[in-house]
């Protein structure tokens, strides 16, 4: 695949844009865009994992196939059409990968259909984490299978599941799935009845007779020798094709067959007439059960509580060999310049695993990051990602809330609090609702693992005589108890010797201190016990105590990443709903905005010590996009306005609430939700059947938000009262009639905070394109974007209105030539169009391509700022030997304006705000990209500054080059 010289393979990306492939957006489609991204300034693609996943996946993350490419979204021929698209225009690919798991739903991932089928001695057993020999002895080598919709003796006897032969093999039926029957059990159907077959001499009947004592002579499924196990499968795939022939030959061995199938199948309305299919059941490798019973006792590890995603043991070398085979080919062609590793917190070993990755790289420069990586991690407040793993970066939710609250004014933190507190009557401290979340998944979805942590421990303690008195409730209570005061998502000891690195001890003693705080009433001695092991100062007096221990540490650590994002990220944050635009993936909404000397101080950082991590603002995972976000922002600087706001438009909607078990539906925390994601989202085409979608997705959003928040309903326990009276007061708040009071008071409050909202996206906007790190965008986020979360943003983008959009702008710029002061006024005047935010993106992003040094390696400097509006400016420099950008963006407008349709530029805006420059020689110059004004610095207090006035003059937004 020839690749341009102009991006050297390899190279960093400047800029990345996230594709969500599946079946609505091919191989082909992204082809064709190619030309636009280029033109827009785009230098990377950043694809969603197009390898095999299940049929008709929206998001790739249920691979089913790793070794092959997923058939909806393409052919190698097309995924080279594409790839080729980008190399001649210089370009690369950055590709989504998925190691901590795989999809398992309907039995269509080969591997675990093998499993399935053999048990332990499957040539695929090691590759899923599953648990052999679990707590419950029934199923002692076995799978639990939690797919059935209802009780499994309930589902048997209404003949929901049966037996079918085709083609020289049993299977078992059960809705739109078959599972495999393991090669043994075959017998009991094969035999029953052998005697009565006419002539037990024939030919026919005695190759039967053959087929089955061949089954018989099968090595078993616990069967672990490589030998006998390679045997089993080269016989038993001799004997489908001896069964299959000898059916299609013999009329009478298929009849005989087929009818021994009816009668395991049973009888509707004669119980015992199944007992011959639970017979036959029982003899699998896998245990059919309700899916409600999965919490407790499942016995495979699963991406967070989905059971149709099984984990994936890449901690053992063949397992990371073998599912790697297709990415590692797409790396060697050069055809891949990097790797985003989803979930990384879910690996064994996260570090080891990624060290992997590097060694395996092409490295002749010597370069110990030889491979573009970035990993999702979510960060908590004050952590950073390990010094020694061999990353760039992360996937930019920590930019995206660091940047999000530069935007949120911290001096009416206490107002909001109030406001959420007397509108909803909540008062609970939101790490309260942290603690009480996290408990609630290890009771409800994540039982299961926790009980078998427990009992990895109680084993433990009972090899010591100091901690044997420790009971199995205690240390069960101990490690819920800790996991739900645990400060981040997850600690990194290593089951190599050597101490526990010195972030990790904090993490450890933080969480214990915490958990003791909490639970007075328990003796401090077993958390200490806990402690000691979790840090890893025991005394080992065995090999086995030392592999045990470090088996349960590394178990543990794999728990508390699930346990924290279900019950923040997918139960508090759709609970906690003070200032939504807080709730955001790596988000803290205890942290209500960041001052600008904040900010400055952590972008210097990042510049040292992670510049190249991707700077994100939406994902395919965020709660709401960058401009719902900006939106909503707004909020925090009108805060008397929104208490009264909020207070009269419930009055008006009172009449819209149902009562549902004694209570108003929706509840006042949930309406307060609404309002708010009314106000970031709110639909600016006035088309009827615009609005009508729009008022869709407002009530699919409040579905999942109300579902994910388990208070009144939930989609374990769905409370269909409670989402009718949401779904119908949704329908009455929005309904367009002139009857409706709270439209006719919402709607002017809801556009002139869209107004501000969209100079608060504009300035975002400018921040991320030039600040450290890899400027991210999302599929269609370079025009207003106002998504809220998935599904909703995985919606098709109308890339061929883009198209046109960017192609208008380009022309416009053209005709205007280097003076574009007038058209960025007029964009100005029209922002709601898009093409002043694409216009920034489009110069932005070309500049920075032209200038790849100035951005990876130039400093980061915060400009002083002075004046009445001082507080309303955010200025930076990035400097790199002899060249220099100075980027200049308005925050807070809502208190800076006092006309929402009054866009922040000018003298009557900024009076006597100053920045102060970097200094260069008397009468230096700096020419601004967007409008092409040339600044001539000014001297003040020995200072060289620019008035804000003069450089927001014609634009919201500058950035200036030293000319």
């Amino acid at each position: 695949m020839p690749r341009n010289e102009t991006m050297p393979p390899g190279r960093p990306p400047c800029s990345t844009y996230r594709l969500q492939f599946n079946k609505a957006f091919t191989f082909a489609d992204a082809a064709a865009i190619v030309p636009y991204l280029h033109a827009l300034g785009i230098t990377h693609c950043y694809a969603s994992s197009f390898l095999k996943a299940m049929p008709g996946s929206t998001h790739g993350y249920d691979v089913i196939d790793p070794l092959s490419l997923n058939p909806e979204i393409g052919t190698e021929a097309e995924l080279r059409q594409f790839l080729s698209a980008l190399h001649e225009r210089g370009m690369g690919l950055v590709l989504d990968i998925v190691p901590n798991h795989m999809g398992i739903g309907k039995a269509l991932n080969p591997w675990w259909r093998d499993v399935l089928e053999n048990g332990p001695g499957s040539r695929y057993a090691d590759v899923f984490d599953i648990d052999w020999h679990p707590i419950k002895r029934e199923l002692d080598n076995k799978v639990l299978l939690p797919i059935l919709g209802d009780q499994y003796g309930i589902v048997l006897e209404s003949q929901q599941m049966a037996v079918a032969y085709e083609e020289g093999n049993f299977v078992l039926r059960y809705g739109d799935q078959d599972l495999p029957l393991t090669p043994k059990s075959w017998i009991g159907i094969l035999s029953h009845r052998l005697d009565s077959l006419d002539d037990q001499e024939s030919i026919d009947v005695m190759e039967l007779r053959s087929i089955l004592t061949a089954i018989r002579n099968l090595p078993g499924p616990d069967e672990r020798d490589p030998d006998k196990i390679a045997e089993r499968y080269r016989e038993r795939e001799i004997i489908r094709k001896r069964l299959s022939a000898l059916t299609d030959s013999s009329d009478a061995v298929r009849s005989f067959i087929l009818e021994n199938v009816r009668i395991f199948n049973g009888e509707h309305g004669r119980a015992e007439s199944f007992d011959l299919l639970d017979g036959l059941l029982n003899q699998q490798v896998y245990r059919l059960a309700s899916w409600k019973v999965a919490s407790e006792e499942i016995n495979y590890r699963r991406f967070f509580d989905i059971n149709d995603l099984a984990a994936v043991r890449m901690e053992i070398p063949e397992v990371f060999r073998e599912t790697h085979q297709l990415v590692f080919q797409l790396l060697g062609e050069g055809a891949v310049d990097g790797l985003r590793i989803d979930h990384v917190d879910g690996l064994y070993d996260p570090g080891r695993y990624l060290r992997q990755l590097q060694e395996w790289a092409p490295n002749e420069a010597g370069d110990e990051r030889p491979l573009f990586l970035v990993v999702e991690k979510i960060l908590g407040e004050d952590e950073s990602l390990p010094d020694q793993w061999p990353v760039h970066g992360t996937t930019g939710y920590d930019f995206a809330n660091l940047v999000n609250g530069l935007f949120v004014d911290p001096s009416h933190e206490r107002a909001m609090t109030e406001t959420y507190a007397r509108f909803t009557g909540r008062r609970t401290p939101y790490d309260d609702l942290v603690y009480e979340a996290k408990k609630l998944m290890m009771r409800m979805s994540m039982s299961s693992e926790i009980n078998v942590l427990g009992y990895q421990l109680n084993q433990l303690s009972e090899r010591d005589r100091r901690s044997r008195d420790f009971t199995l409730n205690a240390l069960t209570n101990a490690i819920r108890e800790i996991i739900a005061c645990f400060p981040v998502y997850r600690t990194y000891v290593s089951d190599r010797p050597g101490p526990v690195a010195e972030r990790d001890r904090a993490f450890i003693h933080m969480a214990v201190a915490a958990a003791k705080r909490r639970n007075p009433a328990l003796t401090g001695q077993v958390f200490d016990f806990v402690r000691t092991i979790l840090l890893k100062q025991t005394d080992w007096r065995t090999e086995r105590d030392r592999e045990d221990q470090l088996r349960f540490v590394m178990k543990f650590q794999q728990m508390t990443s699930p346990v924290t994002a279900k019950g923040v990220e997918d139960t508090v944050f759709y609970r906690y709903n003070r200032f939504v635009s807080l709730n955001e993936v790596g988000g803290e909404p205890k942290r209500f905005g960041v001052p600008p000397e904040v900010f400055h101080k952590r972008m210097r950082e990042r510049q040292a010590r992670w510049p190249r991590s991707l700077s994100a603002t939406s994902t395919h995972d965020t709660k709401r996009s960058e401009d719902v976000r900006a939106r909503i922002n707004v909020l925090s600087e009108l805060p008397q306005r929104w208490r009264t706001a909020v207070a009269r438009w419930s009055k008006a909607n009172r009449k819209h609430r149902t009562l549902v078990d004694g209570q108003a539906a929706p509840d006042r925390n949930d309406e307060y939700l609404l309002y708010q994601t009314l106000v970031g989202s709110w639909s600016m085409d006035t088309a009827e059947q615009e609005h009508r979608r729009y008022v869709e997705r407002i009530q699919r959003y409040m579905e999942k938000a109300i579902h994910e928040a388990k208070l009144h309903t939930s989609w374990v326990n769905p409370n269909q009262a409670y989402d009718d009276a949401v779904a119908h007061f949704i329908e009455a708040c929005l309904d367009r009639s002139p009857a409706n009071e709270f439209l006719a008071e919402f709607a002017p409050f809801a556009e002139e905070v869209l107004m501000y909202g969209l100079y608060n996206g504009l300035a975002q906007l400018s921040v991320k394109i030039t600040a450290p790190g890899i400027p991210d965008f999302y599929q269609g986020t370079e025009l207003w974007d106002f998504s809220l979360v998935d599904p909703d943003n995985r919606r098709p983008v109308d890339y061929a209105a883009h198209r046109d959009r960017l192609a208008d702008v380009r022309r416009q710029c053209e005709a205007a030539g280097p003076d574009r002061r007038d058209l960025t006024r007029r964009w100005s005047d029209t922002l709601r169009d898009g093409r002043l935010k694409l216009y920034v993106a489009m110069t932005g992003l070309t500049y920075r391509r032209a200038h790849p040094d100035l951005f990876d390696l130039g400093e980061y400097i915060p400009l002083h700022t002075a004046g009445a509006k001082r507080a309303h400016v955010c200025a930076f420099a990035r400097l790199h030997e002899g060249e220099a950008l100075v980027v200049v963006v308005p925050r807070l407008v809502a208190g800076l304006l006092t006309d929402a349709k009054r866009p922040p530029y000018g003298a009557d805006v900024w009076g006597d705000t100053t920045i102060v420059v970097p200094s260069w020689r008397p009468g230096s110059q700096y020419r601004d990209l967007l409008t092409g004004d040339v600044l001539e610095v000014e001297t003040m207090d020995d200072h060289q500054v620019l008035p804000v006035a003069d450089v927001l003059a014609h634009c919201p937004v500058a950035l200036l080059e030293r000319a």
